[in-house]
């Protein structure tokens, strides 16, 4: 007996040790990602805390985490086993943020953006008007309606976790269709869509000579090393040389900045460089949020920095549903957390598509978009300048000069100049799971 007690004590402490080893430390990102998803989706997007945990929390590590929603006082606690506890709170125009450990929440009246959100008496895209009812003789909308919905269930009948798709050509909508559920107001969290949102707003700034490509000497932390070689362009391309890991199955440099760090702009400005500047392209959502830093860094206060994003680019055409959310010290987490209606989404590819005019008024230089779309050295053809691309023929049967806003879960802005196309898929699937090839070569297929 006493034999038997023994071995059931030592394997309850392997077990034990086990779980103090793999799991315990990935509690506070567990408990972080519940409380941070659930209070986007219900303040932002108007979601329920039960489908959010059903739908957008399921996975095997953050649906172990329990949840609370306090609605009066816009506060979400996540719990795992009664380990970890973790909070989350909505503050409006800025989105939700967890508080890091240690630290107590902020004045709900922290600095928001200034909104410019005047309707116009214009037909969508360039107003909230309905669109003009056209019909294109050379686009078989019969069969395009099928490939759309085979989008959300195939033929098959298997579940695509498709949430919306749009497709627009020559400006015009042709097809549009949503999952119950939701709708063209319905809000959607773009995830890593949000990078080429950065992009565009250093694009304009390169417009007005704020900054440009070649500059150097980007911080003063990097003033005495090496690091103060890398260029702007180098790090809108994801070929710094910094170090980064971004690997969402484990504890690593990204889960770390987006469920820790309360100034998500540092995380990557204390990296050393350690491969050749524009010769190692590392996909790092670091990268993108020490940008955000690079832009702050450019205003003389905090409120010019928040207010431009939203004049020189959102609100300048029309994506008045968008909400970025900001890190604890107020700082747009430009890497991963911007929000906007499909419609909204479609609008910002139509800006690329349009090289970078809106009705007549040239937001981005045209030079701007070709830099967008120039191949990154060491990317094998699939990234630009925060934006990814098929230059390199990954989607065989999609033309070459498609490129793309791509997110987390299947997150998409498909731009097809060739085709006149601009694209959107929202949802929880990405590929191989969704077949983006199959996808849009059967939209194209139904254009003549």
């Amino acid at each position: 007996m006493k034999k038997t007690f023994k071995y059931v004590a030592i394997l309850l402490m392997i077990v034990i040790t086990y779980f103090i080893i793999t799991t315990y430390p990935k509690l506070d990102l567990i408990s972080g990602f519940a409380a941070k998803s659930i209070s986007s989706h219900y303040f932002i997007g108007d979601r329920s805390i039960k489908y959010t945990e059903l739908e957008d929390n399921l996975a095997s590590t953050m649906g172990m985490a329990s949840s609370e929603l306090l609605v009066s006082e816009k506060i979400t606690k996540s719990n795992v086993f009664d380990l970890k506890e973790r909070t989350a709170f909505y503050r409006d125009g800025v989105g939700s943020v967890l508080i890091p450990n240690g630290k107590k929440r902020k004045n709900a009246s922290l600095a928001k953006p200034k909104r410019n959100k005047i309707s116009t008496n214009l037909a969508y895209p360039y107003g909230d008007l309905s669109q003009k009812d056209t019909i294109f003789q050379n686009i078989d909308y019969k069969k395009l309606h099928k490939v759309v919905n085979n989008a959300f269930v195939d033929s098959g009948g298997i579940e695509k976790k498709t949430r919306s798709a749009l497709v627009i050509y020559k400006g015009q909508i042709i097809e549009e269709q949503y999952i119950n559920g939701f709708d063209e107001k319905s809000m959607i969290l773009g995830w890593s869509m949000a990078k080429s949102i950065t992009s565009a707003v250093i694009g304009v700034m390169v417009k007005e000579k704020k900054v440009s490509l070649s500059q150097i000497n980007l911080f003063n932390e990097w003033s005495d090393d090496s690091r103060k070689n890398i260029t702007l362009a180098n790090l809108l391309n994801m070929n710094s040389g910094l170090e980064w890991e971004e690997n969402y199955t484990k504890i690593c440099d990204a889960t770390k900045m987006l469920f820790l760090e309360e100034n998500m702009t540092q995380s990557q400005l204390v990296k050393p460089l350690i491969a050749e500047r524009n010769n190692s392209w590392n996909y790092s959502s670091g990268t993108t949020n020490l940008l955000s830093g690079f832009i702050r860094n450019q205003f003389s206060t905090h409120q010019d920095y928040l207010d431009y994003w939203y004049e020189k680019v959102i609100d300048k055409i029309g994506m008045h549903s968008m909400l970025i959310e900001t890190d604890f010290d107020g700082n747009y987490i430009g890497s991963s957390y911007a929000w906007a209606t499909t419609r909204d989404w479609a609008k910002f590819g139509l800006l690329y598509l349009y090289h970078g005019n809106w009705n007549g008024v040239q937001v981005l230089d045209p030079s701007w978009v070709d830099f967008t779309k120039k191949p990154s050295v060491g990317s094998a053809g699939v990234y630009g300048g925060h934006f990814w691309l098929n230059a390199g023929g990954k989607f065989p049967e999609v033309p070459k000069d498609m490129f793309s806003c791509n997110g987390f879960q299947g997150q998409r802005v498909w731009i097809i100049p060739s085709k006149d196309l601009v694209v959107v898929r929202t949802g929880l699937n990405e590929y191989p799971f969704f077949d983006i090839n199959k996808f849009l070569s059967e939209i194209i297929s139904t254009i003549e």
